[in-house]
């Protein structure tokens, strides 16, 4: 019987529906489709350039905002681009990582913060590898001879202007240690080779921790040729010289003796 309202097809259809085993199911897909290349390659593409690319944005386009957010695999595979922000002594300063460069859109796009407000906890402390330069007045000690000298020419030779550091550690101080490289006239100048060659620095001196980045005779003979045309802190007197090193040693010992005769 009939019910009303009802019709005979959909009657028929509800009488020709039958189980099917999974397995028979699974046959009766059209494999066939799948083995177009038309079908499933575009996905593939897709999914293969949105994993590259976030993999590129994660190691060369993300920007890093101070030397604790560096991945220690980065360390002497990889370096970093930016512009100097400030300069604190004669062998360190203060970065504003911009990966990528203009490339990238910084410094027409992408603007570089200049106030210190801005730039609080926002750059990389870098110490430049290989060198000492001359110490300046800090926690109570007096300023070395040439000091200001090492300050003013590094100010003037990379503040402001966009560097590559190529970087190896941290050191205990949390700055990054590096070989930096500037543009100047075209030609890419090492930046703690520039300081030897002009008697504003010496080579580092410590026992441990001295990282020259596989340029250390390259920088011995260039402190070497300093010396010998007496340029910039060599042009005094040797019995009066005082190397960095010596200098801090010297100081250390001296408010190490002040300590303990309180």
């Amino acid at each position: 019987m009939i019910w009303p309202f009802t019709s005979a097809s959909k009657k028929d259809d509800e009488s020709s529906r039958q189980s099917v085993a999974w397995d028979e199911s699974l046959n009766g897909t059209d494999w066939q489709h799948y083995k177009d290349p038309r079908n499933w390659v575009p996905t593939l593409l897709v999914t293969t350039t949105v994993l590259a690319s976030l993999k590129i944005y994660r190691s060369y386009l993300r920007r890093i905002p101070g030397a604790t957010h560096i991945k220690p695999g980065f360390f002497r595979k990889r370096s970093l681009f930016g512009r100097v922000t400030s300069v604190g002594d004669g062998d360190n300063f203060h970065m504003y990582h911009t990966p990528g460069g203009r490339l990238a859109g910084w410094g027409w796009l992408r603007r570089v913060p200049t106030k210190k407000t801005e730039l609080k906890n926002m750059t990389i402390p870098v110490r430049i590898a290989g060198i000492d330069a001359p110490e300046g007045a800090h926690f109570g000690r007096p300023a070395q001879p040439y000091s200001t000298d090492a300050l003013a020419w590094l100010s003037s030779y990379i503040l402001g202007r966009r560097v590559r550091a190529k970087i190896y550690k941290r050191d205990q101080y949390d700055r990054v240690v590096a070989t930096v490289f500037v543009r100047r006239f075209l030609l890419r100048r090492d930046v703690g080779l520039e300081m030897l060659k002009r008697g504003l620095a010496t080579t580092y001196e410590a026992k441990s921790g001295a990282e020259f980045g596989g340029l250390e005779e390259k920088y011995k003979a260039a402190e070497v040729k300093a010396k010998e045309k007496k340029r910039g802190m060599w042009g005094g007197e040797p019995q009066f010289f005082e190397s960095p090193r010596d200098y801090k040693t010297r100081m250390n010992s001296e408010e190490s003796k002040t300590n303990n005769a309180k």
